[in-house]
């Protein structure tokens, strides 16, 4: 394989993206498929957050370089916007990949339900809050080639087979 690939999962937060990011991870380990997973939300996770610089950036254009020198060609990247950024993710690769990206869905009674049981509180209201927000945007923003893959009563696993197939890996 000459040139790079990047899959882009993005969504709204409860909906799944690490969880289906971590279970594609699984499924093309045990197929004996060469890639590497990226979490964005790792790559400027800092206080004050440092959007404005946009770190995130950066840090996966010195990190794909690693992966690249060692042989990777494939990424899986998961983040809220990435749907909406996978241009620039492109870009940060430096090596032109051809994209393939998803959005993932889900109700907000399945999305409330997940962000409670790892949030409480004050931290709990303002997830539901952001993740609502992001899901309106996100609806009507993603790009209108970029499938919608509702995660509502499936398993990551589940949901991470139907993005394979999407790929020709």
């Amino acid at each position: 394989m000459d040139g790079s690939e990047l899959v882009v999962i993005g969504g709204r937060s409860g909906v799944g993206k690490s969880s289906v990011a971590h279970a594609l991870h699984a499924l093309l380990r045990d197929a004996g498929v060469q890639h590497a997973v990226v979490e964005g939300d790792a790559l400027d996770l800092a206080w004050p957050a440092p959007w404005e610089h946009r770190l995130s950036m950066r840090n996966l254009t010195a990190i794909w370089a690693n992966y690249r020198e060692l042989g990777y060609r494939r990424l899986i990247y998961s983040n809220t916007v990435s749907v909406l950024e996978a241009d620039e993710l492109a870009g940060a690769m430096g090596d032109s990949p051809r994209i393939t990206g998803v959005l993932l869905t889900a109700s907000d009674e399945v999305v409330d339900a997940r962000l409670a049981a790892r949030e409480s509180g004050e931290e709990l209201a303002a997830h539901v809050e952001r993740s609502a927000r992001a899901a309106r945007r996100l609806q009507a923003d993603a790009p209108s080639w970029m499938p919608r893959i509702a995660t509502d009563e499936r398993t990551p696993a589940e949901v991470a087979r139907t993005v394979a197939d999407l790929l020709a890996w």
